[in-house]
């Protein structure tokens, strides 16, 4: 099935922001970009990205949020403040949980396993507003390991995977599925 969605935003960081106590503040002098296009690398990640290559987060290389998730968590706070790299809109994450899908923004499908969630830390209560954290719960996005290499532009993009994406077709197939009470 295809889905057209769009890639928002896109975020590249060479290190981390958020380590220690969120009241000490976060790091000064980390650099984020927030680039038009990022080059993907199979099995590492986004080239520039603190994440790439570093075996432990093969698996989880790529960072997904869904724009919608975040606004209803953080209102109009720039979603960089998350620091996933990649913020779309339109695309509902989590049925991409351990399924692949690939995703085509103009240069070419890149591919990707959709992993464990990206869970929101007590940083979002600091960096987004009180609540914040507790509303990502289950929404905080999605972890995903690149399995092909390519560019991912912000934009207009298509997504194909296997999963109905369609939040009201699959409620319908569930109600399908699920026996009759009587």
């Amino acid at each position: 099935m295809q889905y057209r969605v769009e890639i928002v935003s896109l975020l590249v960081s060479p290190g981390h922001a958020y380590f220690g106590r969120p009241k000490d503040g976060p790091a000064d002098s980390v650099e984020t970009s927030t680039p038009d296009r990022v080059e993907i690398v199979a099995d590492k990640g986004i080239r520039g990205d603190r994440f790439f290559g570093v075996r432990a987060h093969t698996e989880a290389a790529v960072t997904f949020l869904a724009l919608e998730a975040w606004q209803a968590a953080a209102g109009a706070v720039d979603p960089a403040v998350a620091r996933r790299n990649v913020v779309t809109r339109g695309l509902e994450l989590d049925p991409l949980r351990g399924v692949e899908f690939e995703i085509d923004s103009g240069d070419g499908p890149v591919r990707f396993r959709g992993g464990r969630p990206a869970h929101p830390c007590s940083w979002m209560d600091t960096m987004a507003g009180d609540g914040v954290r507790k509303a990502l719960i289950g929404r905080g996005g999605l972890r995903a390991q690149p399995l092909t290499s390519g560019v991912l532009r912000v934009g207009p993009a298509v997504v194909v995977t296997d999963v109905d994406l369609d939040p009201e077709r699959a409620a319908e197939q569930v109600r399908r599925a699920q026996p009759l009470a009587g």
